[in-house]
């Protein structure tokens, strides 16, 4: 009887282990596909993130544009243009980053809390629609708002190194 006890917290880390692993999924593949290989970045993402989603044709209502809008295009050297590349590098190594720290259970309500934020700036700046919201934005709120209040769980880097640090602590 004594080990029916244990069900519960098992279940709730092998919750927060899933939780981790599907957050990081969605996001891992994205920031892989945004590489052809080691720091070797995709150009035709930088297509992607300057024309489809800072700039897209025809302008989303509410979404955030960056290229001139009479034109649909950027000026050379434009703060917009410089603002397009970079995201799109950033998304590249965040979402890379992230996604392997919550994988192990490291910083993992630092990496859930990067995700929400990332996942909150797409609905709101790029994808400002309830359709987006709906699916698949809600559902990575979700997640990573659930990792963030409960944390990582006890399969987890960051509960083993808790526990390692408190050991050392009590010698």
């Amino acid at each position: 009887m004594d080990t029916l006890r244990h069900i519960p917290s098992l279940l709730q880390d092998l919750l927060l282990l899933a939780h981790r692993l599907l957050l990081s999924h969605v996001f891992l593949n994205s920031g892989l596909s945004k590489w052809d290989g080691w720091l070797d970045f995709d150009e035709s993402k930088l297509t992607l993130f300057k024309y489809e989603f800072f700039c897209p044709d025809p302008p989303r209502k509410g979404a955030l544009q960056l290229c001139e809008p009479e034109t649909l295009t950027y000026v050379q050297d434009s703060l917009g243009l410089r603002i397009a590349e970079t995201m799109a590098y950033l998304a590249g190594v965040v979402e890379v980053t992230l996604p392997l720290l919550l994988i192990i259970g490291l910083l993992s309500r630092s990496a859930a809390a990067g995700l929400l934020g990332m996942t909150v700036f797409i609905q709101v700046a790029v994808y400002p629609s309830w359709d987006h919201f709906i699916n698949p934005a809600a559902w990575w709120m979700v997640v990573a708002a659930t990792l963030l209040l409960f944390g990582p769980g006890r399969l987890s880097g960051d509960y083993m190194l808790s526990r390692l640090f408190k050991k050392q602590g009590q010698l």
